[in-house]
């Protein structure tokens, strides 16, 4: 079942996501070669804290991976696409993507997004590969209308992906979102028939979050089983945002 918000509980979500906003552009100020994933750690969880909201991932237990995940952030680097666990040995260097998921629990509602930092300068194809998944979240937001379709959602990030030769990861998808971390719908970043493809209606609430791959689809999860990477070690980019359905046009939840 979908649960649409009312303004009030839009109200709610908004200063989680807001919260959420806040973490990552401090990811962003911060990040630079020399830090580790666990550096970036410390900072979102006191963030966190101090802010008297929850972690929305730590403790999170996914029977795929049939345990619970260990941090406040996923801190996700190169290759990796989605659920890498932050470490005290693991060193950004100069060159590297990093993407940072980070989810917050405040005042009964969750706030989750996602963004991809370059570390230092990076190559020129690293920077067109997170310009062109960024753009693909902001095509899908576009298409966030109240009486379209989740799949102008899906299509539009899988038709923006494609036509510059990137791949949408197939195995993660998107999500509702609101008392609950992950509600109905599904929202795959491309057309899947074996999904249910609802009209959109107002107080919807969309976690929208494009994981592409330079290279080829494939992905399979690390040891850690959390931890997903791109099969053949293409760089992977992941961009989100929640976003609700209003009859004003869509509503970005996580920004500043």
């Amino acid at each position: 079942m979908i649960v649409r918000k009312s303004p009030l509980e839009l109200d709610k979500m908004r200063e989680s996501g807001r919260l959420v906003a806040r973490v990552l552009a401090e990811m962003r100020s911060i990040v630079e070669p020399g830090l580790t994933t666990m550096d970036l750690e410390v900072v979102a969880d006191k963030m966190i804290t101090d802010a008297g909201a929850k972690a929305a991932f730590k403790g999170y237990y996914a029977p795929s991976a049939g345990t619970r995940f260990p941090a406040v952030l996923c801190t996700s680097v190169n290759e990796e696409v989605i659920h890498g666990i932050p470490s005290k040995k693991r060193v950004l260097k100069e060159g590297d993507i990093v993407k940072v998921d980070c989810g917050v629990l405040l005042d009964g509602y969750y706030g989750d997004s996602a963004t991809s930092i370059p570390v230092g300068k990076v190559a020129p194809a690293a920077e067109r590969l997170m310009k062109i998944t960024q753009e693909s979240l902001s095509l899908a937001i576009d298409q966030m209308v109240n009486g379209r379709r989740l799949f102008d959602v899906c299509g539009a990030v899988q038709k923006h992906v494609e036509s510059n030769g990137y791949s949408v990861v197939r195995e993660f998808v998107g999500h509702g979102i609101g008392k609950k971390l992950h509600e109905e719908p599904q929202v795959p970043n491309y057309v899947d028939s074996n999904v249910r493809n609802p009209r959109l209606r107002e107080g919807m609430v969309l976690a929208i979050e494009p994981m592409v791959a330079a290279g080829k689809p494939a992905t399979h999860v690390l040891s850690d089983r959390w931890t997903a990477v791109t099969s053949d070690g293409s760089n992977a980019a992941h961009f989100e945002h929640c976003v609700a359905i209003t009859n004003n046009g869509p509503w970005i939840l996580t920004e500043v």
